[in-house]
């Protein structure tokens, strides 16, 4: 591999900048993120629509036409993270932003940080929203032992609630995992049907909007009153 950078250049630094989790929680982002954000001019994002939306409602002082935006998805290949670095390489900061929440957390963004590191590239996390800690803060359940289980197999769902379920009892250790909100109501279903009546199980939903709402109850108590979610974007734990 070809090391684009001379022994005289310094590399910039690679910042991980948060998004609102919501339209209207823009408030939820730290002053001093937004101000990052203003400065730099090289953008690595997961969607450029979302972020060129993101930069306008921070009222930038300059134009967003100035921003350089890179898109990094799922279906980015490996071989062009390369080239997505190269701003860093060659001297510039450069900004990674997500869909949504913090980069590098349930986001392709990962991929980017850890060339990062190998590249040595110094890495700078900024404060900001994550639905994951959000939720597990709001639920009442075990924040001292806890997995993110990402995406549960949409062709084995039964079965990986009941695997993410055991290991909650036997590690007494909470269980958060995450859906696509098209398929909310397929996991609240299996849940309830699968799920032992005493287990506990949380719902966090559009987090840090106005339209909030954050409930554990036992599975037993669910079924009593079952939850329509709608495609709202959700977390959900095991404990």
């Amino acid at each position: 591999m070809t090391n684009d950078v001379s022994p005289m250049t310094k590399s910039g630094k690679l910042f991980l900048i948060p998004c609102p989790l919501g339209d209207d929680a823009i408030e939820t982002i730290p002053a001093y993120a937004v101000d990052v954000l203003h400065r730099l001019t090289h953008l690595v994002v997961e969607r450029a629509k979302t972020t060129r939306h993101f930069i306008k409602a921070t009222n930038p002082p300059k134009p967003i036409s100035e921003y350089q935006i890179e898109e990094l998805n799922e279906h980015t290949p490996v071989a062009e993270l390369e080239n997505l670095l190269r701003p860093a390489l060659q001297g510039h900061d450069l900004g990674i932003l997500s869909e949504a929440g913090c980069p590098g957390v349930a986001d392709p963004g990962a991929k980017l940080v850890e060339l990062a590191h190998r590249r040595g590239v110094e890495v700078v996390p900024l404060v900001g929203p994550s639905s994951i800690l959000l939720a597990l803060m709001a639920s009442g359940m075990n924040g001292q032992s806890f997995v993110f289980q990402g995406y549960l197999s949409a062709k084995a769902l039964a079965e990986d609630l009941k695997r993410i379920e055991q290991l909650a009892i036997k590690h007494r250790q909470t269980q958060i995992f995450i859906e696509t909100p098209y398929r909310n109501k397929a996991v609240i279903e299996q849940a309830l049907k699968v799920l032992s009546p005493g287990t506990r199980f949380c719902i966090a939903v559009d987090l840090t909007t106005a339209n909030q709402m954050v409930q554990t109850k036992t599975i037993a108590e669910w079924r009593k009153n079952p939850l329509e979610l709608g495609k709202r974007p959700a977390i959900f734990l095991i404990g």
